[in-house]
């Protein structure tokens, strides 16, 4: 039985040569020591040739390595109508060169609140992001967008932000941060076998049990105080209940794919992978 999740980091491995270097390295890297997946960190500009893009997707296909793309960090779906244009640009190049690199999905931070309440801000959210969706599409681009769930609470990106998000824009599916999940409350709550599990089950509801098998994780450890989010930690310096939430997607039947970002971020991405096989029983 083959993995239900593939393994991988965001952004290139740290043990990643430096010859050939660069996304080309940390696939053919990632695949050398067991891992079968990567997010390209593209998150403060995207620069990269259509030259260099067509040899990641080569690359990623003869190393059985799929791609996704995290886009830059300055994108804001709730931006003044000045920001708006740079912040759209932004994701539609995420989006563009991310599929000529094979990517499937097009991670990005969906923004903030500015204050605002979560209802008043996906009114302005929801028909900016459907119109990139509609325009990618019209390019005959078939990438997932996906909104990242946040870990400070001033953020939009709450999982129910994202599944709204989802559930109104066909092409627009969350990438569930957990990490993210558990500091967000700022109390060390949502740390639980059940609390994952209602959140994977109102997931299920929202976005249809199919979803369930294509998920797209960021995991590692994370620091938080009463506002959420701090800054991410190795797995095992952190108080995140890994076995619990492994559980929880096992009895969810889930599949799809863990990238890791913790600061160690190959070697916690193979701990999660050997934790995952012992839970689970499969073998990659």
């Amino acid at each position: 039985m083959t993995l239900s999740f593939r393994f991988g980091t965001v952004g290139s491995p740290i043990g990643t040569p430096r010859k050939p270097g660069g996304s080309l390295g940390a696939v053919q890297f990632s695949n050398s020591i067991g891992l079968n997946a990567l997010e390209l960190g593209w998150v403060q500009s995207v620069r990269v040739s259509e030259e260099t893009c067509e040899l990641i997707k080569q690359s990623s296909q003869s190393e059985n390595v799929a791609i996704s793309v995290h886009a830059p960090y300055f994108i804001n779906l709730n931006a003044g109508d000045d920001e708006w244009p740079k912040s759209r640009k932004r994701l539609m190049d995420a989006a563009h060169y991310g599929n000529l690199a094979g990517a499937t999905d097009i991670i990005f931070h969906p923004g903030s609140y500015f204050e605002r309440m979560p209802e008043e801000v996906l009114k302005i959210a929801i028909p900016r992001l459907k119109g990139c969706v509609e325009e990618i599409r019209n390019q005959n681009n078939p990438v997932i967008l996906r909104p990242e769930t946040m870990g400070k609470s001033a953020m939009l990106g709450s999982l129910e932000d994202t599944l709204e998000m989802s559930k109104q824009i066909k092409g627009v599916m969350p990438c569930i941060d957990f990490a993210h999940l558990h500091a967000r409350p700022g109390n060390g709550s949502m740390n639980s076998y059940t609390e994952w599990s209602q959140r994977l089950d109102q997931y299920g509801k929202m976005l249809g049990e199919a979803a369930l098998k294509r998920l797209h994780i960021h995991l590692s450890g994370i620091e938080y105080g009463p506002k959420g989010e701090k800054n991410h930690l190795p797995i095992a310096e952190s108080d995140l209940n890994l076995k619990d939430l492994f559980r929880a997607l096992l009895n969810s039947k889930a599949g799809g794919r863990i990238l890791c970002e913790s600061p160690i971020m190959e070697e916690d991405a193979l701990f999660m992978k050997r934790v995952w096989q012992e839970l689970s029983g499969e073998e990659s």
